[in-house]
């Protein structure tokens, strides 16, 4: 998959450049590429905002460096299709389902705006979905971008194992059971008997009977759901 993002502040992606994005980077499965739209602007100084028709605090980014950049990116892309993202308190709530969904596209473009955020008519140009990682305001796209990133990654086939990501939180629509490792015991506290039983049986009922009892607890939201499907 290649991912290019609009950013004027590419500096903050040093993450992406460690860990299992960085082993899929390594590996060809993943094609990152940052893009500061402000090397396109035409102003002498390279401003890229300026201040909001009809008043208010704040500035806005002007459409014009994000188009150039946008239209840059697809002259340079192979791709034979593309998915542009603007990543936005406005949007839709990110969750696991459309992280899936964003991993079978060939070719990602994520816009990051700040200030105020990004003049309207480049949403209506180019953008295909807008997408929030919650209900809350950050200061800018770029947190938002690396998350979804992750989380999408690592759905993309070959980036982890398909044992890694089957009974992981939000797969069959509960949150994960509990894990341990060695030791037996760690300050008094001992691994439940039935996962040193060797019976798979009853490993994996206790496993759903957990993750049933931590989505009631904690995502009632996630069981209602759960349990009207079963």
């Amino acid at each position: 998959m290649k991912i290019d993002i609009l950013t004027l502040f590419p500096e903050m992606f040093s993450p992406l450049e460690t860990s299992i994005i960085g082993r899929a980077k390594e590996n060809n499965l993943l094609n990152i590429n940052l893009i500061n739209f402000r090397d396109y602007s035409k102003d002498r100084l390279k401003h890229v905002d300026d201040t909001p028709y009809g008043g208010g605090a704040g500035m806005v980014i002007k459409p014009e460096p994000i188009y150039d950049a946008y239209e840059d990116v697809i002259k340079n892309s192979n791709s034979s299709s593309h998915k542009v993202i603007y990543m936005s308190p406005k949007g839709k709530v990110f969750n696991q389902e459309i992280a899936k969904e964003l991993s079978k596209e060939e070719h990602l473009i994520i816009l990051c705006g700040h200030y105020e955020g990004v003049d309207e008519r480049i949403i209506e140009e180019i953008v295909d979905e807008e997408i929030s990682i919650g209900d809350y305001v950050l200061t800018g796209g770029e947190l938002p971008a690396m998350v979804l990133v992750d989380a999408v990654a690592r759905n993309i086939g070959g980036v982890l194992s398909e044992d890694s990501t089957k009974d992981e939180s939000f797969t069959d629509g509960l949150l994960e059971y509990p894990q341990y490792t060695r030791p037996e015991e760690f300050h008094g506290r001992k691994v439940p008997d039935v996962l040193l039983s060797g019976d798979h049986a009853k490993v994996d009922k206790w496993r759903l009977e957990k993750s049933l009892e931590i989505t009631k607890e904690r995502r009632p939201d996630l069981y209602d759901k759960y349990i009207k499907n079963v």
